[in-house]
Formats: C-alpha cells, structure tokens, sequence
C-alpha cells in the first residue's frame, strides 16, 4: 500500500497482516505516518496504492453499505479521547448504543455501567470529562470504543498526555481486555514503555526511506533487527 497527500508520499509499498487476537503495534519516529496508516486501516483515507483488507474484503473497493458494516466492527480511542464536554460519562458511551444498536433505554443503560465498569470507572457515569483526570478521561473514552462490542479496536497514541503510572494502568487495561474479550488491538504508539509492555506484533516504519522497514514482536525486533535505526529507536540509543 502507498499513502500520500496530494503529491507527497508518506509512505510507501507497506504490506502486513493482522491476526485476530494480536496486539498489534505500529511503531516509528514522529512524522513516519503512524497516524496516517490508522486513518487508511479505519475507513477514514483511501491508499493511493493498493488495498486494505478485512477478511476477503477490500475496504475501499466494495460497496458503501458492505463498507459500513465492516467499519461497524472498529472500536477507536483518538489521543485526546474525543469526548463530548457537554455530556456526562455516561452520556458519551451511551450515544453510540442510542444511534446503531437498537437497544432500549434500560439495555442502553445497563451496558454503559458494565463498559464503565470494565475500565474501572463505575460510580463516574455522571461526571463530566471536565471533572476528571486525563487517564480517566482515556479510560472513558475506550469504554465509548468498547460500546458496540467491536471486533477491532485501533488506539492512536493512547498513553500520549500521560504520566507515567496512568500510563502503565491503560497499558494493563489493554493486557486485560485482550485477555478477556479477545479483541483484536492495533495501537500507534511511540512510547517504549508500552511498546514493549503491550506488543505481540508490529512494524516499524521509516521517516527518512518512507517505508517498512522491519516487522515482528517488539523484543523480536530489539534483539534480531540489523537496521541500526530500529535498533537505536527500541533501545533509546543504548545499544
């Protein structure tokens, strides 16, 4: 797949799978087209070469209903959470279930305590993102991408704005939904610490060649991977 804007190729000739059950990082120095890739696997940009596939689906080559369902399947959680300030916590993983699950009120309302209680945030359903802390806020907006029981959830650099110890519980919270649920996860991510916490599989993409250049488990990569520019990116220069 080749990813551009206008006459500027992002990246180019990436190929990679995704197995059910993963936790998938895509990983790369700032301005590689981490964030770029996501938006192209979600529905949000077509390649301007190749294909994104969901089982023996093309994304952007069939129909715009078939389209539709498929995308019903993803969960997101952008960095900032995406929350609406004007709604309650519980407003904001509700609305989803309001629009596309045909759920009644009392369903609608029973499965937004279960999806806060998931992330830990029962007895919050009625505060405001205002009231609380950045970490809560992350955690409020994973359980609105949980909503509809995706499939796949994409994360795009979920630990970004994050002290170190919030961090660490989001990365465990995603170890405990893997666990539990068996979701798939695809996360972009910088952060070493949740790289190598988190992490069954990836890629690494480079800025400067604007491609793929190695791919497998984040301590695959450390401990094999002959490009000095993976290895100085997972080892922080130390190695």
């Amino acid at each position: 797949m080749t990813m551009a804007y206008g006459d500027r190729v992002i990246q180019r000739d990436v190929s990679f799978g995704v197995r059910r059950g993963e936790i998938f990082v895509i990983m790369g120095g700032s301005g590689c087209g981490k964030s770029t890739l996501l938006r192209h696997l979600v529905g949000l940009k077509s390649p301007r070469k190749g294909r994104v596939f969901y089982g023996d689906t093309s994304l952007y080559s069939t129909s715009e209903e078939r389209r539709k369902e498929i995308m019903k399947a993803f969960g997101v959680l952008y960095q900032s959470g995406a929350l609406f300030s004007s709604m309650t916590l519980f407003e904001n993983v509700a609305l989803p279930l309001a629009q596309y699950s045909g759920l009644s009120k009392g369903e609608i309302r029973d499965l937004v305590a279960f999806k806060l209680s998931l992330v830990g945030l029962s007895g919050f359903e009625n505060h405001y993102p205002s009231e609380i802390s950045g970490g809560m806020k992350k955690r409020a907006g994973l359980a609105r991408a949980m909503a509809l029981d995706p499939e796949i959830l994409f994360f795009d650099e979920p630990s970004a704005g994050l002290d170190p110890i919030s961090a660490r519980r989001l990365d465990d919270l995603i170890l405990e939904l893997r666990a539990s649920l068996g979701t798939t996860i695809v996360v972009v991510t910088h952060e070493l610490a949740s790289i190598f916490a988190i992490g069954t599989d990836g890629i690494f993409l480079d800025a400067d060649t604007r491609t793929l250049i190695a791919s497998g488990s984040p301590k695959q990569m450390l401990e094999s991977s002959e490009d000095s520019r993976v290895v100085a990116f997972l080892s922080r220069g130390q190695k």
